[in-house]
C-alpha cells in the first residue's frame, strides 16, 4: 500500500542504507521479512489496536518494527498498511492517511 511505501522509503533514509553495509543488510532483511508474509501469514499475531490486522516484528532490541498488514482472504493476497519502529505510541487509523 502506498502508506507502507513511504514509511519503507523513510526508514532506507533514516538508517542511512545508501552509506552503510550493515544498515542495508538490516533494510534488505526487512524487505525480505514482509515478502514472507506471502506464505502462512495467518501465523503472525494479532494487532492489538484492531483485531482484523495483524503485525510481524522485525529486528532486535531497540530497533525493533513493527509491520502492520491485513489478510484479505477473498483476493487471496497480503496488504502491507504501515511500518513502524515498536516504541512508537500504539497504531491508529489515522496513521494510514
Amino acid at each position: 500500500m502506498p502508506r507502507a511505501e513511504a514509511d519503507l522509503d523513510e526508514i532506507f533514509l533514516f538508517i542511512r542504507a545508501t552509506v552503510s553495509p550493515p544498515a542495508e543488510r538490516w533494510f534488505v532483511g526487512l524487505l525480505d521479512a514482509i515478502a514472507s508474509l506471502d506464505h502462512h501469514p495467518q501465523r503472525h499475531p494479532v494487532a492489538h489496536e484492531d483485531n482484523a490486522l495483524r503485525h510481524l516484528l522485525y529486528g532486535n532490541k531497540p530497533h525493533i518494527y513493527r509491520v502492520i498488514f491485513f489478510i484479505d482472504e477473498a483476493g487471496q493476497r497480503v496488504e502491507v498498511l504501515h511500518v513502524r519502529h515498536h516504541a512508537r505510541r500504539a497504531f491508529q487509523p489515522e496513521d494510514l492517511q
